[in-house]
């Protein structure tokens, strides 16, 4: 592959149009982002060498009696009671309160940057429905914990309960989903519960970015009277909404996590730490014993700063529509990750070492995938959302990357070359736009033209860039398959990767370059966790949806460069039959394969433009103003 891919950068670099010839710079454009991908190639290929997969010995950890275990504090993090809906938030909360760990070990914090009376209230209400879902999760051993989880499947092999039982749980659950879902709906607490311990913080004129400091004991473990239904301790719960001001910048999750850090401290002060985003639920109750036991390996567990579980979602499709599901991340790139040292800590399922945390030096990283998910979350289930999460998280480790922090600067001589490389894949997902979007465009500009950017068919130099192209699709396709995804799967892989790279990762560049240059401040935006029912409809169909949002400038893009590839594809067939005499199909082949390949891939754009009458089609305003510009370029082109 390596030798093929220089014979590839050779023959672009001797083969450069002199002055004055045509497509000269389209074809120096063309070298460097074969350059480009071929440094990335380069550096994807470190997380491929020796991956690990680690296996626990957790019926180890029963020969250690409980008070010797270490206490753990739990984090959650919401910060917007809308995109975020308090059911769902106390639905993660009452899982990891249920796992299989001594009550008096567990410390449940959760973390509310929206400072929302709604939020406090739903966990008020699991307060008080955890005292009857603890002993019912110990007694039948119940799984998964999270009661929206286990209520809505429909068959729950591993369990002991019986229907009527489960139905009077049931009932209980649903009565207080529909207390929360009412006060939220009404926006405000009734007048009763004011006087309530706790309610009383809510003032007139609080709002989410200006409210000062609450914290709220729900449920204390050194309090006697803090028990279930059995009689058995309940784990601390606490409630956090840190202090905000308009005028001081509060650094998003990262304050967050800080101010839990210092509230923690004086509360429980575990040595261990479990960080989950509020839809993230705990899905194996002996998640805590697996962290266990690297923490408490006696040869190297000292060393062990954090473990890191992978990052798994339940509303998924079959054949992952949006490429949400990580399948190939998860299992090939974090076990490589693991080899070199250590994952890198992807922002929820992580149990930290508190003194890690706190800035301890000289530790190293753990990744573990179980065989049963440790954790499961909710996955964008629309295109923009989708595009918006993967901007948010580009431009982070872009911005990681322009950083004294990068890997390459901050890592020299304390880690390995591997990781600093590893570490890279994912700074660099964002600059990936800009040759991307370039190959994707200049190559169909220039058939309009009759510029060749390619060797003929009939020279031997094709052989490499065949190779190249058959080599890596094959290898990622393999690897795909064996990660779990479908043959359809993989090739919605490929376009969403596409349309990432030309949206979401184009601004994240952008945004992230500004920011460094002082022309932008970071902002941070939501992904909604909830959809409307003909779109939670069209998602299970695996129906792309773009709907109300589809007025997006992301959008735009992907309508001008779907149209503008189908325009260069009907011109290039056309110049392909017309010249076929003249040696038209051994001069422009490649460019029309290429071409129709990313009109493949955007075949759901076209129907989205021009054949779906539903609510989740192409804005009409996406429609004309993306014909505008590819009338426009096309104009450009051939005059």
């Amino acid at each position: 592959m390596l030798v093929s891919i220089c014979l590839v950068l050779f023959y672009r670099a001797t083969n450069i149009p002199g002055r004055g010839e045509q497509g000269r710079w389209a074809w120096m454009g063309m070298l460097a982002a074969e350059l480009w991908f071929t440094f990335y190639w380069i550096i994807t290929q470190s997380v491929r060498w020796n991956p690990i997969y680690r296996h626990t010995f957790k019926e180890r950890l029963s020969e250690i009696d409980d008070a010797e275990l270490p206490g753990l504090d739990i984090f959650v993090c919401t910060a917007d009671p809308v995109a975020e809906p308090p059911a769902l938030v106390i639905s993660t909360v009452l899982s990891v309160m249920a796992y299989d760990y001594p009550p008096e070990k567990l410390s449940v914090y959760l973390s509310d940057d929206a400072g929302s009376e709604l939020t406090f209230y739903a966990l008020w209400e699991a307060a008080q429905f955890a005292r009857h879902w603890l002993p019912f999760c110990r007694r039948h051993k119940v799984e998964p914990r999270s009661p929206a989880a286990y209520f809505s499947s429909r068959s729950h092999p591993c369990d002991t309960c019986n229907d009527t039982e489960r139905s009077y749980m049931k009932n209980l659950y649903k009565e207080m989903e529909s207390r929360i879902d009412a006060v939220v709906m009404l926006g405000k607490v009734h007048e009763d519960l004011r006087a309530r311990k706790g309610f009383s913080e809510w003032k007139s004129g609080m709002t989410s970015r200006n409210h000062q400091p609450i914290v709220q004991i729900l449920t204390d473990s050194s309090d006697k009277s803090s028990v279930d239904d059995h009689g058995i301790t309940l784990p601390t719960l606490v409630y956090m909404a840190r202090e905000k001001r308009p005028q001081h910048h509060h650094n998003f999750k990262a304050g967050a996590m800080n101010a839990l850090i210092r509230v923690s401290s004086v509360i429980s002060n575990s040595p261990v730490i479990l960080n989950v985003d509020c839809d993230m639920y705990s899905n194996n109750v002996e998640s805590i014993r697996d962290a266990l036991c690297f923490f408490l390996d006696e040869e190297k567990g000292h060393d062990i700063g954090f473990v890191q579980f992978p990052q798994n979602f339940e509303n998924t499709t079959k054949n992952d529509l949006y490429g949400n599901a990580f399948k190939v991340i998860n299992a090939v790139e974090l076990g490589g990750l693991d080899s070199w040292g250590g994952p890198l800590y992807i922002g929820t399922g992580c149990f930290h070492r508190r003194e890690v945390l706190c800035g301890r030096k000289g530790w190293r990283s753990v990744y573990f995938n179980p065989p049963r998910e440790g954790f499961l979350g909710v996955a964008p289930s629309t295109l923009a959302e989708t595009l918006v999460q993967h901007k948010r998280w580009s431009e982070g480790n872009f911005q990681i990357f322009l950083s004294k922090y990068c890997s390459f600067l901050q890592g020299h001589g304390k880690l390995k070359l591997g990781l600093q490389m590893a570490y890279c894949i994912y700074c660099l997902w964002a600059p990936n736009s800009i040759p991307t979007l370039y190959y994707v465009t200049i190559p169909s500009l220039s058939l309009l033209k009759g510029i060749s950017l390619f060797p003929k068919v009939s020279s031997p130099w094709i052989i490499p860039f065949a190779y190249v192209a058959i080599a890596k699709n094959a290898y990622g396709l393999v690897e795909s398959l064996a990660s779990g995804d479908t043959l359809i799967g993989w090739w919605n892989i490929q376009r969403m990767w596409l349309l990432k790279r030309i949206t979401s990762y184009l601004y994240g560049t952008v945004d992230a370059i500004l920011k460094v240059m002082g022309f932008s401040k970071t902002g941070f935006t939501i992904t909604a966790k909830m959809v409307d029912a003909d779109a939670s409809k069209r998602y299970e169909q695996e129906i792309m949806e773009f709907g109300s949002s589809s007025s997006s400038p992301m959008f735009v893009v992907i309508a001008t460069t779907a149209l503008l590839n189908l325009l260069c594809l009907v011109v290039g067939l056309q110049r392909l039959v017309a010249d076929w005499d003249s040696g038209g199909l051994d001069q422009f082949l490649i460019q029309v394969l290429l071409c129709g390949v990313v009109v493949a891939l955007n075949l759901p754009i076209y129907e989205a433009l021009f054949l779906r009458k539903d609510t989740g089609r192409m804005a009409p305003a996406v429609t004309y103003i993306s014909l505008g510009v590819t009338a426009v370029a096309y104009l450009l082109v051939i005059v």
